[in-house]
């Protein structure tokens, strides 16, 4: 079978120069050159759009979304926002068992934000539950829907540190209702160098952050985890967070960062159990090293 020829774009182009109109079989080859919204690409044009698409530098998100709406389509739409550039927003609804992707503009950074999600099609007890990861070594939940808020607008889940935003929403019936409960949390960085930590608990999470916060966890699981951040690869000095109980004084968990290390995700060392008012300190140890989790020497003021 003879392969038709493309026709240069320079000769299509010349056509229209000489001031003179296309002849009919120019007009012809000029149509014949044009994709229609409706053709249907060849299997060799699929192939060369998806070798295209897997060299492709941008951003992504990419989503599992499980629902059964009855029928009814929800549209949960993001914001990708860069410098330079308008904000792009991608609409991300059911996939029905599937995952599927869509690519951001540009390269990046993207700082990725909600366009309040809906929050209809819940019954009793019932709850949409959102898992996302703008980082990939830890993911974070919240539940929306029903009596709990939604998801609001201008809600940031963050920047991206990679390529790769990761989103899956999914429906639960718990049996009962769900409420929110607020711990406030102190953080005093007695360094002077960048510590973040993240607050974690039951189904509910936070990205990393260096100041003060208000949590809205579940009751159903009313204790907080806390995970660190800190870069002390040029560092000869070992650091130690403590949590306390603001009402109390009582030592909740100690946890460690470590000289000589990039600490990208570091537990906090225990949990605090039903505690509404939290202070969280970060010092220096001196450079000794520190064994089975304890530390060596006294904190350094």
């Amino acid at each position: 079978m003879e392969e038709n020829k493309i026709t240069p774009r320079e000769v299509l182009k010349s056509y229209f120069e000489k001031g003179d109109y296309p002849t009919q079989d120019q007009f012809a080859e000029l149509i014949d050159s044009l994709k229609h919204k409706d053709d249907i690409l060849t299997n060799k044009e699929t192939v060369e759009f998806a070798n295209s698409l897997a060299s492709m530098d941008n951003g992504y998100v990419i989503y599992y979304i499980d629902l059964n709406n009855g029928g009814k389509e929800l549209k949960f739409p993001l914001v990708i926002s860069q410098d330079g550039f308008e904000d792009q927003v991608i609409e991300i609804g059911n996939t029905y068992g599937n995952e599927k992707r869509q690519y951001f503009l540009d390269n990046g950074p993207y700082i990725i934000k909600a366009k309040k999600f809906p929050k209809e099609g819940l019954n009793n007890y019932e709850y949409y539950r959102l898992y996302y990861q703008i980082e990939s070594n830890y993911g974070i939940y919240r539940f929306f829907g029903n009596n709990l808020p939604t998801i609001p607008e201008g809600f940031e889940f963050g920047t991206l540190t990679d390529k790769r935003f990761l989103v899956q929403i999914y429906k639960d019936n718990l049996g009962q209702q769900l409420n929110i409960v607020n711990t406030n949390i102190k953080f005093i960085n007695n360094t002077d160098l960048s510590i973040q930590y993240r607050p974690e608990s039951g189904y509910w999470g936070h990205r990393f952050i260096d100041k003060d916060f208000v949590t809205d966890h579940y009751n159903l699981w009313d204790n907080l985890y806390f995970y660190y951040k800190a870069d002390l690869t040029t560092v000869t000095q070992n650091i130690v967070c403590q949590a306390y109980d603001e009402d109390t004084g009582q030592l909740l968990m100690t946890g460690y960062l470590y000289a000589g290390q990039n600490n990208v995700n570091t537990w906090g060392g225990g949990s605090a159990n039903m505690v509404r008012n939290i202070r969280i300190e970060c010092n220096y140890l001196n450079n000794q090293v520190i064994q089975n989790n304890q530390p060596t020497s006294t904190i350094i003021d």
